[in-house]
């Protein structure tokens, strides 16, 4: 623990160099040149790009905005919460670097915060609201510096981008780091509004990466790329620089594109590096280049290069993220031999504990009827069940329903041939559709959804959430060529019937900063291959099966096998000859193995914050699950804290969308205060909250008209929570109140 960061004596450091120089320190603090003194050099695999000084001195939001800053790209609140379009390029066909930066960092922050004025940005959270929670007059724009860098393996196929942003506010004599994996599948920019802003109003430098994801768009068509900056490019020209590029030689390439045409290539689902199982390293190689950097910036000059100024021994370093980043810092945690990571605040993470031994699951003082299942397990089982379940009364929510999502006619009439089609193989009870549906509902929730997450399935399948992981997380953990289309199933753009079609010219220049990493039909969606009458998108396909238009069944029974083992439908192992096949189902269970998490925290501070309502990753099979896997693991050394938040899902950039206003608040007000929390830790020894259950109050109101929520609606973390709220481990399980 570093309980002092202000003034250490110049001879001790030195000592503390020179030791380091002598075994595995070395690699720590950056290398040793050939005097006594160690010389700073970049992290092991770590190439720099460039350096970038962002003045952050205008807003703007027009094609020709050219300054900006760190945080919003010279937007500033009032480009981030404005609710005009996108900020133009100068020529669409060929975007700049900077054009495409600028507009990335927008998608991204709204993709993760509410950017409405109603549902508390720019007053309760955002760029211009100081880390006290007191909104200010200005725009929050942050000048400072940004390292690009890549890191890479020997084979050149790993290529995870790396940035460091050094505030000019950075306190060299208070030194302090935060690390900030990308949420989701987002790019190098995926966490700017969570833990990069927090960092940088600190006066922290940030360590953002997206450990592996990100849009590495690729087109067979036309072998052309991203490069790293998100510019568009040819495999040919962009050489190293390029983001991802599918494994093929220019025949299989051509025999592709003829057999497949207009196909696309996603990097986290195509790399064929399963780069999950990276997650944890990957943060902590930029937890390294940020020491780099701010060694290149702020040490003195020696021969040979730049002193070693900033240490692990010297600077605070928190890793604190969402999603599948929240899923990364603790990963990271667990995989930090060397004492990088101080502490760590993951959010709505994607925790999925190694094992279901050991600790219980109780909820109301009963025990919960699944926990702690794999990412790939509940996703193809909510696939499967998911759009039946929606069809279900009790869960109804009109204004949010199939019909206002999905870009496709008649899609009740779609669910209902899927409560049809599962009947039809024994996969459902029931006659009548209303029965159907009940049952598909009674089978999430014994699987581990629970009646906070009844209202969510409906939007949830109508988003394509459950069809784009199941298509996507199989093809990354088996490590599957785009070439495979495994389960039958390719990614494409595709036109206002479900057919695929070339990707526009502009959209794909564009996709860097529209897209999220995911196929999520910006620029690509999911396209079942198999599907009657030729390939059609998920939401149109005819399965050979049931001869009905199910949204895909059959893929979704066959990435179902893949996780499983067995034939979905008879429950038949699979063999050599069965679809899919036992190799393939045997490659995507092993890729998933490497992904568990250990819960050893290594008896580092920190905080688990989660919504209760989370529907795409349950708290029973995450957040719950493995903050009691982590007391089984560490029982007393344990020093994490769980906090759960009533009324708060997983996406609040869904927010804005009529019937999310009225029934759900913002997880994200409360990502600063964690953050406060385990500051105050790390550098005053103020204990950290108690495990608890924070009771908020939805905004009720008219479907998409609101009211603006207030303070009182998302009440604070409590030091010292009530009896009846706290959240305890007794019995040899995590008790959640009700």
């Amino acid at each position: 623990m570093h309980q002092t960061r202000n003034g250490f004596l110049e001879h001790v450091l030195l000592t503390v160099q020179r030791t380091a120089c002598l075994g595995l320190g070395a690699a720590l603090l950056g290398g040793c040149g050939g005097s006594s003194d160690p010389t700073n050099t970049l992290p092991a695999g770590v190439s720099q790009l460039s350096r970038t000084a962002y003045p952050a001195t205008s807003v703007g939001s027009g094609s020709t905005a050219a300054t900006q800053d760190l945080l919003t790209a010279g937007l500033g609140k009032s480009g981030l919460l404005s609710t005009s379009a996108v900020p133009a390029y100068a020529d669409p066909a060929q975007p700049t670097a900077d054009e495409l930066r600028r507009n990335a960092v927008l998608s991204n922050y709204r993709g993760l915060v509410d950017v409405t004025a109603k549902g508390g940005f720019g007053s309760l959270f955002g760029p211009n609201v100081d880390l006290a929670g007191n909104a200010t007059a200005g725009e929050g724009l942050v000048p400072g510096l940004e390292y690009l860098g890549v890191l890479d393996n020997a084979a050149g196929t790993k290529r995870v981008t790396l940035a460091v942003q050094i505030p000019d506010s950075f306190d060299v004599n208070a030194p302090c780091v935060v690390l900030a994996p990308s949420s989701g599948s987002r790019g190098v920019y995926g966490a700017i509004g969570t833990g990069a802003e927090w960092g940088l109003k600190r006066g922290c430098a940030v360590a953002l990466t997206d450990a592996g994801k990100g849009m590495g768009l690729y087109d067979p068509t036309d072998d052309t790329v991203h490069r790293i900056d998100g510019t568009r490019a040819t495999r040919a020209a962009a050489g190293s620089l390029a983001h991802f590029a599918a494994a093929l030689s220019d025949s299989a390439r051509a025999a592709f594109n003829t057999a497949f045409p207009n196909r696309l290539a996603l990097k986290q689902a195509h790399s064929q590096q399963n780069p999950e199982k990276d997650w944890g390293n990957d943060t902590l190689a930029a937890a390294r280049y940020a020491l780099y950097a701010l060694n290149q910036e702020y040490a003195d000059t020696v021969s040979g290069g730049k002193a070693v100024r900033f240490t692990p021994a010297n600077t605070l370093v928190i890793a604190a993220s969402v999603s599948n980043g929240g899923s990364a810092v603790l990963r990271a945690a667990e995989q930090d031999s060397s004492g990088l990571i101080d502490g760590v605040v993951a959010f709505e993470p994607n925790a999925q504990p190694a094992s279901t031994s050991g600790y219980g699951v109780r909820f109301g003082g009963a025990a919960v009827a699944a926990y702690g299942k794999p990412l790939a397990d509940y996703v193809t089982y909510a696939n499967l069940y998911q759009p039946c379940a929606a069809l279900a009364s009790s869960v109804a929510m009109a204004e949010t329903s199939l019909f206002n999502y999905i870009p496709f006619a008649s899609m009740t009439a779609r669910a209902t041939n899927r409560c049809t089609a599962l009947a039809a193989l024994g996969l459902l009870n029931g006659a009548t559709l209303a029965d159907q549906s009940a049952d598909a509902l009674a089978r999430l929730r014994a699987y581990g959804w629970t009646s906070d997450n009844d209202s969510m399935h409906n939007a949830h399948y109508g988003l394509g959430n459950q069809p784009i992981l199941a298509t996507m997380y199989p093809m990354a953990y088996g490590r599957f060529s785009v070439a495979d289309n495994l389960c039958g199933m390719s990614l494409a753009a595709v036109d206002a019937g479900g057919a695929p079609v070339a990707i526009g010219a502009n959209a794909k220049a564009a996709s860097y900063a529209t897209g999220n990493g995911t196929a999520n039909g910006t620029p690509a969606t999911p396209v079942y291959n198999d599907a009657v009458g030729g390939a059609h998108s998920w939401q149109t396909a005819v399965s050979p099966g049931s001869g009905l238009a199910d949204f895909a069944l059959d893929a979704a029974l066959c990435q179902r096998a893949l996780v499983t083992g067995v034939d979905t439908a008879s429950g038949a192992a699979l063999t050599a000859s069965s679809t899919p096949t036992k190799a393939q189902s045997d490659a995507v269970r092993a890729g998933m193995a490497e992904t568990l998490l250990s819960a050893n925290l290594r008896g580092k501070p920190t905080l688990v914050v989660a919504g209760r309502s989370d529907a795409l990753i349950p708290v029973n099979h995450s957040a719950r699950a493995y903050t009691a896997y982590n007391r089984a693991v560490e029982a007393s050394a344990s020093q994490l804290r769980y906090v759960e938040v009533t009324n708060a899902q997983h996406f609040d950039g869904f927010l804005g969308f009529s019937g999310f206003d009225t029934r759900y608040v913002p997880l994200h007000a409360y990502f600063n205060q964690a953050m406060n929390a385990m500051y105050a830790r790390l550098k005053s020894g103020t204990a950290l909250p108690a495990s608890q259950v924070v009771r908020t109050t939805p905004r009720g109101g008219l479907p998409g008209a609101a009211p603006t929520i207030t303070a009182a609606q998302v009440p604070a973390i409590s030091a010292a929570p009530v009896v009846a709220d706290q959240i305890v481990f007794s019995g040899g399980a995590i008790q959640v109140p009700n």
